[in-house]
Order: structure tokens, then sequence, then C-alpha cells
């Protein structure tokens, strides 16, 4: 197994290379749909049909964006944990994910990106349901397993024979320092997965928005200490701040 490390639109996108075929370990975003067929056809002189399973990790634009039109493109089956199909659905859902849209935009603004088209459905209609400890289709050195927090359907994958394991945004860089991620919207889940990885034979910790970082550089215990304990998303920041406008508003009179 080689993994191939591609610079996304806002992340970083695994590409891992078998004899027999190619595993895109993330969705990717919509904009980054055209760089990894070419890396796959030019870098690695190998038909795009070779595109063999894309794994989503969760819903998010920088995820799950690039996953459809990649099948379009190449055949590949587009995997995904059950919930994670009703993660944007009803209006809630979809205010939801337009606002994920502009966070995308504003994310690829502030490292000098311009706007891309970066729309996709976000109802997600996967061929393949992934659950924890599953073995993924056509690459059985392959092990799913469930980590949530940072939405309900959270999923890492970890190559068991060289114990590295891709673990998309469990884990973000703020100021040097790896925290949770945002939105955190379920805290409880998220520690018990933090557990579970550092609790794993696992060796090599590759996250979406952070280099590879092996165990030992990772205080899995200061990470759980220090996790928020109430949800902190789009919708739990907004109420806060109309209670404190109220209650600004009260002292004022």
């Amino acid at each position: 197994m080689r993994l191939h490390t591609l610079s996304g639109y806002i992340q970083h996108i695994y590409l891992a290379e078998h004899d027999d075929g190619l595993l895109l370990l993330d969705g990717c975003s919509r904009a980054d749909v055209n760089a990894v067929c070419d890396y796959i056809a030019h870098t690695l002189q190998r038909p795009l049909t070779q595109l063999k399973l894309i794994v989503v990790t969760h819903m998010h634009p920088d995820h799950a964006g690039g996953a459809m039109l990649l099948r379009k493109k190449t055949g590949a089956k587009v995997a995904a944990h059950p919930k994670a199909a009703n993660w944007y659905k009803g209006v809630a859902g979809r205010t939801a994910h337009g606002i994920d849209l502009l966070l995308t935009w504003w994310v690829a603004g502030r490292i000098g990106k311009r706007k891309m088209p970066i729309w996709y459905n976000p109802v997600l209609a996967p061929d393949i349901i992934l659950n924890d400890k599953d073995t993924l289709p056509y690459f059985n050195h392959w092990q799913v397993l469930y980590t949530p927090g940072h939405t309900d359907h959270d999923l890492s994958v970890v190559h068991l024979p060289t114990k590295q394991a891709y673990i998309a945004d469990v884990l973000v860089k703020v100021k040097g320092e790896l925290v949770p991620p945002y939105p955190l919207c379920h805290p409880n889940q998220y520690r018990e997965s933090l557990k579970k990885l550092a609790q794993s034979y696992i060796e090599t910790f590759f996250c979406a928005h952070v280099p590879p970082t092996p165990r030992r550089d990772i205080n899995f215990g200061h990470v759980i200490l220090n996790a928020p304990r109430k949800p902190k998303n789009h919708w739990h920041s907004s109420k806060n701040r109309i209670k404190k406008k109220l209650f600004g508003l009260t002292q004022e009179h």
C-alpha cells in the first residue's frame, strides 16, 4: 500500500494505491474532483476506473462534496455510515448545508484560495453502508472505526498492516495545539471516540487539516479533559449570542 497525499481545496486528500485498485479515503470537495482525476491519470498513470472505492467520512463540503461527481467520472463505489444520508435533511439541514458551504469559502479565503464551485447534493446516496469494525469492500486490509462527535456519523479508516489511520476531522490544530473540531455536535460521543483511538494499536494518525502525527505526539488525555461538555455548532452559537444580547439589554434596564 502506497499512500499519496494531495493538496486539496482546504484539506489534505489521501489516496491509497494498491496493485489491484485505488481507494480514496474521503470524498473531498467538489473543487478537488479534477485534481484527483488528473493525479490518477497523469501522476499515477492509471485509468480512472482503477478508483474502486470512495469513503465519505462525514457530510461536510470538504469531505463529501466531490464523492458523487467522482463516482460519475470513475465508476467508483461510494461508502458511508448509515446516518450520513440524513445529516442535511429537512429545513434545518438545508440551512446548515448552506452555512457549511459559506464556511468552506471563508476558510479558503483565509488560506489565499479563490472561490470555487463547491455545491453538491446534500442528501448522499451511498452504494455501500459502513458500520463500526467493518472491513472495506475491495480492500480487506482496511477497517472502519465509528468515531462520532464532530457529527453523528463520523468514520475513521485504519490500514491494519501498517497501523495507520485516517481520522478526518477528529482532531484539528489551532495555534499549534491539537484540539476538538468545530462544530462539535456530540461532545459525549466525541470523548468516547478519542478514548477508542487512544486505546487502539494505531501508531500514526492522518487528519484532514493536520500533518501526519505519530501517537507519541498526541496527548489524548489532555484533549479529552479539555473537550467541551456542551455542543458547539451553528445553532448553539447563535442561541448563545442571542442570550448574551438579551441578558445585556436586561442589565441595562
